[in-house]
């Protein structure tokens, strides 16, 4: 963040009613002042221009949309696509300049180089003063500097719009397009006057839809949040995602046990899972780890307590299949709204946009948040270079709202044992599933591997999956050894097999 502190309570801001956006500046812009707001094409400028109008008009400030690049009609077409209407928004086009500077023109069609610059300059302030609006979008610039032909003379031009229109107490937002590649950057001469700048991008991946975020590179006398920061345009204008900081979160809760509801997990945890912590659950494909995590979640449901699970992997469907199967009871749980499944389409979402639907599982009082897989978290947002930094934000963040965070990953291959990344130091806890083989059959063993919180045992024990029970965990396996190699060699007394039952 900038070193200037927020606005006093009360201050004269000017609020975008863009969702997300205003949080990053505090409330709002400071009013009576020139924004640049600079994107590729398609990053959503209109868009973001049209909701701060249109949140003018909600508050009673009146409006005006000058546009040199779009026709009425072409606003309108987006106006609609969002559900809005630009009827009480007054709009000076082009091509009414046009007319209105050459009466005997009944053309619409012309060359900007026909135009003199200060009569179009004077033709704006009249139209300005004549609806003395309070907020005021000039849309772009790229075709005002193209009238103005030199760069003196597009400065000069800049400087005497801003100095009128600051006069009439209006707050004004510039728009500009990025395309010309003789500049890199912001236009130097609209940075230098304007009080604040936002930068839109659009990235477009390989595959997957394609993925925008701003930045907001200044604003004056302002506290605002930097970086970049993702964001969306769907029906009914921007959503901004504030990346999220895990230092803005602490809250006062109590760490304790997480029970699973069964006895000999919980022994081997040395209690239980702790609130406020991290849990790794790893292991090759088929081992169980997404149903201990679901043992979990269904558990915190029978406490009346609220759970967030997010699925990268499997369908919703397969899963309350799979538990209804096991008595695991998640489709009633998630009937009563006590458990959320969520599952996520690969390459449709950001980072910011995860993020953004951890937090609100957490605002709405969910005590437990389960990604499973974070091979599937990877592979939804190629491309990304700070997944694990920000994925150690995420992580915090749930800690420091007493959240039991539970990430499941899943090992490389049947009987490899290496991890697609290393995120162990992330967590608090791991859990180790793997497959060994006894007498020609395939069976699966649990280990802690660590816990940061407190003692937990040692040993490794048997796990299965039982049609009906559910999750069921042995007692230890002390009569075989190797057993993590996968290939175990038994030292007991007999080759009598090992059964959840047993004493």
């Amino acid at each position: 963040m900038t070193s200037a502190q927020f606005p006093p309570a009360g201050a004269e801001l000017c609020r975008t009613g863009i969702d997300g956006f205003d949080t990053l500046i505090g409330g709002g812009l400071p009013r009576n002042c020139f924004y640049l707001v600079q994107g590729d094409p398609g990053s959503g400028k209109t868009t973001f221009a049209l909701q701060f109008l249109r949140e003018g008009l909600r508050c009673g400030e009146p409006a005006f949309y000058i546009t040199l690049s779009e026709t009425r009609a072409e606003l309108e077409k987006v106006a609609v696509s969002h559900g809005w209407s630009l009827e009480q928004i007054p709009l000076l086009e082009l091509s009414a300049i046009d007319s209105m500077l050459r009466p005997e023109s009944q053309t619409t069609v012309f060359h900007s180089s026909e135009l003199e610059l200060n009569r179009i300059a004077g033709l704006i302030l009249a139209e300005v003063r004549k609806h003395n609006p309070a907020r005021v979008v000039f849309d772009s610039l790229s075709e005002f500097r193209l009238l103005a032909e030199t760069p003196l003379r597009y400065r000069r031009q800049l400087l005497s719009l801003k100095q009128e229109l600051t006069l009439l107490g209006a707050t004004v937002l510039l728009l500009d397009d990025k395309m010309d590649s003789n500049r890199i950057g912001p236009d130097p001469h609209v940075l230098s006057i304007a009080h604040g700048v936002v930068e839109m991008e659009q990235l477009s991946p390989e595959y997957g839809r394609s993925r925008r975020r701003l930045r907001i590179m200044k604003v004056r006398g302002l506290q605002f949040r930097e970086g970049y920061h993702d964001y969306i345009i769907e029906t009914g204008g921007l959503r901004v995602f504030p990346r999220l900081t895990a230092a803005d979160h602490r809250t006062n809760f109590r760490r304790e046990p997480v029970p699973s509801g069964s006895g000999e997990l919980d022994t081997l945890l040395g209690g239980g899972l702790d609130a406020g912590s991290t849990t790794l659950i790893q292991g090759q494909a088929g081992t169980g780890k997404s149903t201990l995590a679901l043992q979990y979640a269904t558990q915190r449901a029978r406490c009346g307590e609220r759970s967030h699970l997010f699925c990268f992997d499997e369908t919703v469907g397969i899963i309350l299949h799979r538990a209804d199967q096991l008595g695991l009871e998640l489709a009633r749980f998630v009937r009563e709204g006590l458990i959320t499944l969520q599952q996520i389409d690969p390459a449709e979402i950001s980072p910011g946009e995860f993020a953004d639907r951890v937090t609100r599982g957490v605002n709405s009082g969910s005590k437990l948040i389960v990604i499973d897989t974070l091979n599937g978290y990877l592979n939804a947002m190629p491309g990304e270079r700070y997944l694990i930094t920000q994925l150690h934000e995420l992580s915090t963040y749930l800690n420091q709202c007493g959240v039991l965070t539970i990430f499941v990953l899943t090992l490389h291959g049947i009987l490899a044992s290496n991890a697609p990344l290393d995120i162990s130091y992330l967590a608090d806890t791991v859990l180790n599933l793997r497959f060994f083989e006894v007498s020609g059959s395939i069976r699966t063993a649990l280990s802690v591997i660590k816990k940061r919180s407190g003692p937990h045992e040692r040993t490794i024990r048997e796990f299965l999956l039982e049609p009906g029970r559910g999750v069921r965990v042995g007692r230890p396996l002390s009569e075989f050894r190797h057993i993590l190699s996968g290939s175990p060699v038994f030292v007991g007394d007999s080759a009598r097999m090992m059964h959840t039952d047993d004493p």
